[in-house]
Parts: structure tokens; C-alpha cells; sequence
């Protein structure tokens, strides 16, 4: 099987290219802006691409002819997203268009990330078939790029995912959990919201059911994130990452949203439920303590000179 990435310099994009070359009979294609930032260069094909450019879209994919592609590009910051619409646009919805009006051509199977934000979050955690109403022009980007792929006639897959988390192999680039520890250890205070719920995602758990909906052609539209058991407050997910690497809790200053006062509005409380995915995929998420485990031994193998 022929598997395309786009945005594969990401963190999830970067544990596909991991664990798909550990996956038999697949032959890997990797792709995203400018220079390959993953550190193993080998045993892969890697194009940069710009997937706003529709020349670009339609001559990689001609030349590689993906039996899938994972679409894992896109504009993910919620506040540029609201103040930049049209870069939010280019990147999130009409780059959609091009993938799909390039893989028309071989019958890709389709698999396209997602968000919880195309909720409003008034009564989560949520199930596939729960109806989208996003508060933010991120939500209704993604809203938008998901009926783009229900409706482009392909075998599509659609997985909404939460606050991934996890290592790459450039530590400096951050996530919730790498925000945290590395602020607190520095003796650096941090604003916290205490009114927004969520489960956070282990970018490998991620990885492993986006490569099972690939290996079992699995379509449909599915929720991966962490567990029901943990979506807890953004607050108290942070305590228990201070908690874990015994880091001082009175430097986390809680906040509310309307004292924040983001340019982006976002849902008070998502999380997902994921019996489909457990399903269907064989899904079985790590809890946040076994996730914070496994970024440890990451970041303890980087700091040895390790990848």
C-alpha cells in the first residue's frame, strides 16, 4: 500500500512517518512545507508541498499515485485562524479541494483530521453522529473542509481528535504538556483556564488508529483522543502534569475564558466518546499518566543524543 503524509514536519505528522515504517507492505510517502525536519531520512520518499498551491497538489500526486492519503496539514491555531480567515481558509478548506480533486484520479482512500472545536461544547463529551456547531472560524473551517470530504465521492475517513500532545524530533516545538513542564521548571508563572474541558491525545495513540482506518479501510467519521476518564479541566490537566514531574502547582494561576479574552471563542467542555473507535479500529488510548511516562523516556532518549 502506497501512503501519502501531508504535514508530516508536525507531531502527529512525524509519528505517522515512525510508525508506518515499522508497518509492513507499505511504501511511505512524506510531505510538507520546506525542508524534511524529521530526523530519520531513510526508508521513505519526502517532497516538500505546499498544499495551497493547486500545481503543486496535482504534480505529487500524479507522480506518486497514493492508494491514501493522510491529510494532517492545517492551520491549527485557534486565534490566528479568527484574525487571519483567509490564510485559515487557503490552508484548512481549500487545500482540501485540491487533495481530493488530485486523488479522484486513482480512487484514494481519503483519511482527513478534525477537531473538537467544530463543537459548541454545551454538551459534551460527544459522539460522530452529534451535530457540529463551532464557535470559532477554526471550527467552521474544519466543519467545512469535513463536508468537503463527505461529499468528494472517494472512500473517505474523517478523525476528530483534542489537544494532541507528544514529542518531536525538534524538542522546542510545544504542546500543552511541553508548555507546561518546561515553563514550571524554568520558575515561569502560568495563566491557566478553568472553565474549558477536554481529553488530551497522545500523538502515538493518535498515529495507531489513523494507521489502522488505513490498513482496515475503515471509513466513516470517528473520535480519538484520550479516554472519557480523563477530560478534566484545562487547569486540572495541568496540575496533574506539575504532579507527575513534582513541579511547584503555585505558579499555575487560574483564569477564566472571558478574563483571557482570546481573539477565538472556544467550546466550554468537549472530550469525545470513543466506543466507535474501540470498535471498529481496536482503539485503546494511553491514560494521561501513561502518556506523561512515555513523553519522559522520549525526552530522556533526546537528551542522550538519542531520536
Amino acid at each position: 500500500m502506497k501512503i501519502l503524509i501531508t504535514g508530516s514536519n508536525g507531531l502527529l505528522g512525524q509519528k505517522l512517518v515512525y510508525q508506518l515504517l515499522r508497518t509492513s507492505g507499505v511504501e511511505l510517502i512524506a510531505t510538507s512545507l520546506g525542508v524534511n525536519r524529521v530526523s530519520l531520512k531513510n526508508g521513505y520518499t519526502y517532497y516538500s508541498l505546499d498544499i495551497t498551491n493547486k500545481d503543486e497538489v496535482l504534480k505529487v500526486i500524479d507522480a506518486v499515485r497514493p492508494d491514501c492519503i493522510i491529510n494532517t496539514a492545517a492551520m491549527t491555531n485557534v486565534d490566528v485562524c479568527e484574525t487571519d480567515q483567509i490564510g485559515c481558509d487557503a490552508l484548512n478548506v481549500t487545500s482540501v479541494k485540491y487533495l481530493i480533486e488530485a486523488a479522484k484520479k486513482y480512487k484514494t482512500h481519503f483519511i482527513h483530521f478534525s477537531t473538537d472545536f467544530i463543537f459548541d461544547g454545551v454538551s459534551g463529551p460527544y459522539k460522530e453522529t452529534d451535530v457540529p456547531n463551532p464557535l470559532s472560524f477554526y471550527g467552521v473551517s474544519k466543519a467545512e473542509s469535513e463536508k468537503i470530504v463527505m461529499t468528494s465521492g472517494l472512500d473517505w475517513t474523517i478523525i476528530r481528535t483534542n489537544i494532541i500532545y507528544g514529542v518531536v524530533d525538534d524538542v522546542q516545538r510545544s504542546n500543552l504538556v511541553l508548555w507546561t513542564k518546561f515553563s514550571l521548571e524554568q520558575g515561569k508563572s502560568i495563566h491557566v483556564i478553568t472553565d474549558q474541558y477536554r481529553s488530551p491525545t497522545l500523538a502515538e495513540d493518535l498515529a495507531e488508529a489513523c494507521i489502522a482506518a488505513a490498513l482496515k479501510k475503515a471509513t466513516g467519521i470517528f473520535h480519538v483522543s484520550g479516554s472519557e476518564e480523563d477530560i478534566d479541566s484545562i487547569i486540572n490537566i495541568v496540575k496533574k502534569i506539575a504532579t507527575f514531574y513534582g513541579l511547584d502547582q503555585s505558579l499555575i494561576k487560574p483564569v477564566t475564558s472571558a478574563e483571557l479574552n482570546q481573539p477565538a471563542l472556544r467550546p466550554p467542555k468537549t472530550g469525545f466518546i470513543l466506543d466507535k473507535a474501540r470498535l471498529e479500529l481496536g482503539y485503546k488510548p494511553h491514560s494521561l499518566i501513561e502518556g506523561l511516562k512515555i513523553v519522559t523516556s522520549q525526552l530522556e532518549s533526546k537528551a542522550i543524543g538519542g531520536n
